[in-house]
């Protein structure tokens, strides 16, 4: 790495927004949750900050005042808002009087979308990022470093460096370019198309309609709305939420674009919403957000799955993610991807232990894949 130069930043306000999202820009597979602004957003909010068990460690690669490379790291004193499960890890460690905590993580913190995580010019200069990750991390004495999510490159360099390879599933949905929902609802299955269409009556018939509103149209008041559902949510499951509401304000004001908004509402008042994200081309939407104030049956899928689905077709987008787990989506005619993490642990004999593990646990999402595949809820040919 003679020609390079390695930073480590304590903030993403220290790396310049332009030349980030230039970088960014580049990739194969950008997503607007790498974007400067939403990082930033993150901070300045303090959802990923030191007291919330993410003290952010950017790292840079500078060829003269070139940015060749960059990726997001945090230190972690804890393994919340992941969605790559290592408790069983960090188990063992504390068994063997071993500190797991902190860790290095590479992923955008609460965010388990899959798309690039080391931004670099070329192979090189990502296989480079690899490579300064570990030596930081052997530098510090971390127990471990996690690539969370990554894209194909980000896993090969990974691959390449020596690190462990974990899998696990979500569920997409792809656009056949149906010419409305209507089309959609016919590629699938007489039990499937049945079932969709008495979950949508008796949202209707309850009285609930939807409006949706896209970048700046989204108003304050809905911004604040979305905010009282969203935290609704995650107290009904007895957690504070992730994410404050000034960083919904940061993306209401530097990230508009990228952002869709539906609110149900019955009698003219609002009841729910989900929020869902928009690529810098429109052409990948992703479901992130929802939460209800009033109960009503089938209100879950209406507003996370058949509203948005209906955007997508209409407005040409080709792919809807439809965030972390779930194999009730596949009913929904989203159908099972891979995704992957990568790992290095500091340890050796742990680094075997757990090398053996993913090989076992490998062959199990292996088989539930197949097993997925199997129940496609989509009109068999013929």
């Amino acid at each position: 790495m003679t020609d390079f130069v390695v930073r480590i930043h304590g903030a993403v306000s220290e790396v310049d927004a332009a030349a980030w999202d230039s970088l960014l820009a580049a990739q194969c597979a950008p997503s607007p949750f790498m974007r400067h602004a939403y990082l930033d957003a993150l901070e300045q909010s303090d959802s990923a900050s030191p007291e919330s068990g993410w003290a952010p460690r950017f790292l840079t690669l500078w060829r003269g005042r070139e940015l060749a490379g960059a990726c997001p790291m945090y230190l972690k004193s804890h393994s919340y808002g992941e969605y790559v499960f290592d408790w069983a890890w960090a188990n063992a460690y504390q068994q063997h009087g071993l500190a797991y905590y902190p860790k290095a993580v590479v992923a955008v913190p609460f965010t388990p979308v899959p798309a690039t995580r080391l931004l670099a010019r070329d192979a090189a200069s990502r296989a480079l990022l690899v490579q300064a990750l570990l030596a930081w991390c052997k530098e510090e004495e971390l127990s471990s470093l996690h690539l969370l999510f990554g894209a194909d490159e980000d896993i090969a360099a990974c691959a390449a460096a020596g690190l462990m390879l974990r899998h696990t599933v979500q569920f997409h949905w792809k656009n056949a370019h149906w010419k409305d929902f209507d089309a959609f609802l016919a590629s699938l299955s007489h039990d499937k198309r049945k079932k969709i269409r008495q979950e949508r009556r008796k949202v209707h018939d309850a009285g609930v309609r939807f409006r949706w509103s896209r970048g700046a149209d989204i108003s304050e008041a809905d911004w604040d709305f979305f905010y009282r559902c969203y935290a609704r949510t995650y107290r009904e499951h007895g957690n504070p939420p992730y994410l404050k509401p000034e960083f919904f304000g940061r993306m209401a004001e530097d990230m508009p674009e990228a952002w869709l908004l539906f609110i149900a509402e019955r009698g003219g008042k609002p009841i729910a919403s989900s929020l869902i994200a928009l690529s810098a081309d429109a052409s990948v939407a992703y479901g992130r957000y929802w939460g209800a104030l009033e109960r009503v049956d089938c209100l879950h899928f209406e507003a996370c799955y058949y509203q948005p689905l209906a955007w997508c077709i209409e407005h040409g987008v080709q792919r809807f993610e439809g965030g972390a787990q779930g194999e009730h989506k596949m009913a929904r005619a989203l159908m099972p991807v891979k995704t992957t993490s990568a790992h290095w642990l500091a340890h050796p004999a742990f680094a075997d232990a757990v090398e053996r593990f993913l090989d076992r646990e490998d062959e199990g999402i292996a088989n539930y894949l197949d097993h997925l595949g199997e129940r496609s809820p989509f009109r068999q040919a013929g």
